[in-house]
């Protein structure tokens, strides 16, 4: 087979994707939306959601004029390819349109659920659950649809060669990572913001219910549940999900640039294939999701797995096929077990972040009994949780990614059980698995983003069932929904975290083979040496060179520093909702005696501010920080940056995240009547520890990992210009 002309299957498979997205939008809008009053309430969190994402799109638009300014300038210079600027743009387009669709059917399901809920509780799952899977299958047909139709555009348009298209495409992610940056900043800040200024005044001062109508916060926080939980996480997802394939492709060529044609292109094409193979297992598990009226919190966990491990073992049993039919069988077995490698390790991940976080297992619970002893214990009980629950991710992606590369034909180096004669050659193969194996952990991303991003719309549901006064047995189901939702999202979460630090590595890869590449042209045409007279072997990349030791502590130092502007920003938001809310309880009279209507969109208005304020600063320290580090540490300092930012980065997303959903869920414990449930001292405290964890587990953790993945970006895309121009 032409495997050039393959990747419009990548085509096919993104409108498989996209019409099962239009198809699901319109079930959403089939149902009804209830009374009068609920839809007055829907219609203030759709607005409000609307309005921030429309000012966000605004301040990203500056910056990214920018950026697009710049790197025209390095295309018009030679140092970049013609084509970024284009991807640029495209690319960060794509990314927002995505996040827009998902966020604003959100809007329109919170509603729906909360009126189908009245009549049962699988009417309601299966509202929330369509929206959630909106945004997946959104996410996952614009991805495949840019990586497919960029190859054939350079391929059949430009007639570009192998070399040529992948050093290309693996760069033009930036657009998406700065987006994706953006995005779960600003989101994360919006929503703990008013998240925690609702918790603290309303909940712990003025003792009244979450999701009371007299809480001017109430509104700002369920539409910060849209713009962070949902666009912020479909954004990040989708960065991830593209960039995995970027490498993947970038990372075939590298191994089988020798090997002819037929099987450059055969290599290229195979993440593109894995994906329409996870589109597919996807949809059909799609199908599993429903459950019972009476289904306990157990059970509607287990309908949640039976779909998301369905859909893998569907793509584990489609992956086989796919990959002996593109590289034979000389290749293909080793492949397929690096692929499963990443397939499995996302499972286990997600297996571990639940164990963690969830109200079912003994963590959350002795975490909640230590709230018995006031808020302090608490908030100490949580960081230990949290990092101990780093252990288990850590050894599962060391596992997966010593799995892949062995049975890609890697060989280590030295002595040992796996070691022996590791060449070139091998090592490219073995990466090549690395890069597959973070395309087998995406590939069911259209299930378990729709898994993940269901909660926030039963958590809406739950709020809008509250202030329309709707009867209790209906604020039962959607808490039911969003207990769930809540688990689901942490090991969300989790699985991006994972599949973001696979993604990293074989980015990093990917960067190294670009720098090479850079540095031999820079030796030819500058010294007259041979062309291929530098390679890979030549770099120093010894812990004992110090550009590379000196990058590395700076990419540890930029995930503190980023970590602390981040909650920063998110205390300071937090702290104007605070006095908002004080004073909107002190001076608007009969508010508290249910008699005035709060001033929600002054609440809203504040939380947007600040969001919109305070994104753009960590966003431009992930750009500036590896551009100005290869500048004066070179090629190996941003080696090490890499390395650095993306292993503290990723112990510290994942101790974050894990910390924050068990806090949360150790709240909920408490209020479903455990430990004196609501309004009682343990509770008190469970709420005092779980606004910590807000900014945690949504604003800072997630945003990590979507850091760091953009620092290897904008390291590739300015590559010549460090090979040039850098001091060491």
């Amino acid at each position: 087979m032409n495997f050039e002309w393959a990747f419009a299957i990548g085509g096919a498979g993104a409108l498989i994707a996209l019409v099962f997205a239009f198809v699901q939008s319109r079930r959403v809008m089939a149902f009804d939306e209830g009374t009068d009053r609920m839809k007055k309430i829907a219609g203030a969190i759709r607005k409000g959601a609307a309005a921030y994402l429309k000012r966000q799109f605004k301040v990203v638009a500056i910056f990214y004029v920018v950026v697009v300014v710049v790197l025209a300038v390095m295309a018009i210079l030679g140092y970049l390819s013609p084509f970024m600027p284009v991807a640029f743009i495209l690319g960060g387009a794509l990314t927002q349109l995505s996040a827009f669709i998902g966020m604003k059917i959100a809007t329109y399901a919170n509603v729906r659920t909360a009126n189908a809920a009245q009549t049962s509780l699988n009417k309601g799952l299966r509202v929330a659950f369509s929206s959630g899977s909106v945004l997946s299958f959104t996410v996952v047909g614009l991805s495949l649809l840019d990586v497919s139709a960029w190859f054939l555009v350079l391929r059949f348009v430009f007639d570009l060669s192998p070399t040529e298209i992948a050093d290309n495409m693996v760069m033009f992610g930036v657009g998406v990572a700065v987006f994706a940056l953006f995005a779960r900043v600003g989101g994360g800040i919006f929503t703990k913001a008013a998240d925690v200024g609702a918790d603290l005044v309303g909940k712990v001062e003025a003792g009244i219910p979450e999701d009371d109508p007299r809480n001017p916060a109430v509104i700002a926080d369920n539409v910060g549940d849209n713009v962070g939980d949902v666009a912020g996480m479909g954004a990040d997802l989708y960065e991830s999900y593209i960039k995995s394939m970027h490498a993947a492709i970038a990372l075939g060529y590298a191994a089988f640039m020798n090997a002819g044609e037929g099987m450059i292109f055969a290599s290229m094409f195979l993440p593109v294939g894995l994906a329409v193979v996870g589109v597919i297992a996807s949809l059909i598990g799609t199908f599993f999701i429903r459950t019972k009226e009476k289904a306990t919190q157990k059970q509607l966990l287990g309908t949640l797995r039976l779909g998301t491990y369905g859909a893998a073992i569907i793509a584990a049993i489609g992956f086989a096929p796919v990959t002996y039919f593109v590289m034979g069988a000389e290749h293909w077995f080793g492949l397929y077990i690096a692929i499963l490698a990443g397939l499995v390790a996302g499972c286990f991940i997600a297996y571990f972040t639940e164990y963690y976080t969830s109200a079912h297992y003994k963590p959350t619970k002795k975490l909640a009994e230590s709230s018995e002893t006031g808020s302090a214990t608490f908030i100490i009980g949580g960081i230990s949780l949290g990092m101990k629950s780093t252990l288990a991710p850590i050894l599962i992606v060391i596992a997966a990614v010593v799995v892949a590369f062995i049975a890609a034909g890697g060989v280590f180096g030295g002595q040992g059980f796996f070691s022996g004669e590791a060449t070139e050659f091998t090592f490219s193969h073995g990466l090549y698995g690395i890069g597959l194996a973070a395309v087998g952990m995406l590939s069911t991303l259209g299930l378990t983003l729709a898994c993940d991003a269901y909660g926030p719309v039963a958590d809406n549901a739950g709020g809008i069932a509250e202030m329309a006064g709707l009867d209790p047995v209906v604020r039962e189901r959607t808490d039911a929904l969003d207990s769930i939702g809540n688990t689901t999202a942490a090991t969300g979460k989790g699985f991006a975290i994972g599949s973001a630090a696979l993604t990293s590595l074989a980015l990093l890869i990917s960067f190294i083979k670009l720098a090479v590449r850079a540095i031999d042209n820079l030796r030819v045409e500058t010294y007259g040496y041979e062309a291929g007279s530098f390679t890979m072997a030549d770099l120093d990349l010894s812990i004992a060179n110090p550009s590379l030791l000196m990058g590395v502590f700076i990419g540890a130092g930029l995930v503190f520093v980023f970590s602390a502007m981040t909650m920063s920003a998110v205390k300071k938001a937090a702290q104007s909702i605070v006095i908002e809310v004080r004073r909107q309880f002190k001076e608007i009279p009969g508010l508290m005696e249910g008699k005035a209507e709060p001033e929600y969109e002054k609440c809203v208005d504040l939380c947007a501010k600040s969001a919109l304020q305070q994104m753009v600063a960590p966003t431009a320290l992930g750009v500036v920080t590896p551009i100005l580090t290869g500048l004066v540490f070179g090629v190996e300092g941003i080696i090490g940056l890499i390395a650095g930012s993306t292993v503290i980065g990723f112990v510290v997303a994942i101790f974050m995240a894990n910390a924050g959903g068990a806090w949360d869920n150790a709240k909920k414990y408490i209020e479903a009547g455990n430990h004196g449930g609501k309004n009682s001292e343990s509770h008190k405290a469970a709420v005092i520890g779980d606004t910590v964890g807000d900014p945690f587990k949504d604003t800072t953790g997630p945003s990590i990992n979507t850091l760091f993945k953009m620092v290897t970006t904008v390291a590739m895309v300015f590559v010549s210009v460090i090979v040039a121009y850098s001091i060491f």
